[in-house]
């Protein structure tokens, strides 16, 4: 164990995934298996109280293509201030992602705009740098695009793009395991990690404190931290126990 106290920590994002109002989980990120976990302001304040430094707040209409949530986007940053927010959802142009970073979001998770249109991806990866992380939503080793409702090409292909790029983060989702409680794709994550020397966050899977502590056994080949959602709300473990387990 003490081999494993000595592993550099595994950074948690605790998610917010917003539809209709309400803080909601998805399974495998499809429309219609929402389960509802009441006011997302009162969710993230949760995880703020609990010890998260970073919260994954995401506007799923704005990814169906269905509606916002703008106002209460905002509301959850402002409630939260003084925790770290990447924002996802629906951020596929100049005008998204200048509002997003106004209303304080910390970093954006661009994910159906970076392989629809990749020269714009091009230019704010440009400009924005380390504000700027690549949702790379694979089903096998074929991206998800359109809210994971649109094939986006082969993986391995658009990341060689996104490397010249000069992506600083991608943030990857094995969307067969989001939202399922069946752990995390490790070896998926290996093979990203293979591709790129830029920091790598997993999401999807996560059901229990074991998984945590296989994602931080990742940290010295690239993994960053990871993104979890249901096994939280589900009350699979505390905020502060998988903390603990991710070093902090």
């Amino acid at each position: 164990m003490s081999e494993f106290n000595h592993t550099p920590r595994l950074v948690l994002l605790p998610a917010v995934d917003v539809a209709g109002g309400k803080a909601v989980r998805l399974t495998k990120g499809e429309a219609g298996t929402e389960t509802n976990y009441g006011d997302p302001v009162d969710a993230a304040a949760e995880w703020a109280d609990q010890g998260a430094d970073w919260i994954h707040l995401v506007d799923l209409d704005a990814a169906f293509g269905r509606g916002s949530n703008a106002g209460i986007l905002k509301k959850v940053i402002r409630q939260v201030r003084g925790v770290n927010v990447e924002l996802s959802g629906g951020i596929r142009d100049d005008a998204s992602l200048e509002n997003a970073l106004e209303i304080g979001a910390k970093r954006i998770n661009l994910g159906t705009a970076a392989l629809e249109n990749p020269e714009w991806a091009a230019s704010v990866i440009a400009q924005y740098g380390e504000a700027i992380a690549i949702g790379l939503d694979v089903r096998g080793t074929t991206l998800a695009a359109r809210g994971w409702t649109k094939d986006g090409g082969d993986l391995w292909q658009v990341m060689d793009r996104l490397e010249e790029a000069g992506a600083a983060r991608y943030v990857v989702t094995d969307v067969t395991k989001d939202g399922t409680l069946q752990g995390p794709n490790l070896e998926l994550l290996r093979q990203v990690m293979e591709r790129t020397h830029r920091p790598v966050v997993a999401s999807g899977g996560v059901s229990n404190l074991d998984d945590i502590a296989a994602l931080r056994e990742l940290v010295p080949l690239g993994l960053e931290g990871s993104i979890v959602g249901k096994a939280l709300y589900a009350g699979a473990f505390t905020l502060a126990e998988a903390l603990d387990v991710a070093g902090y």
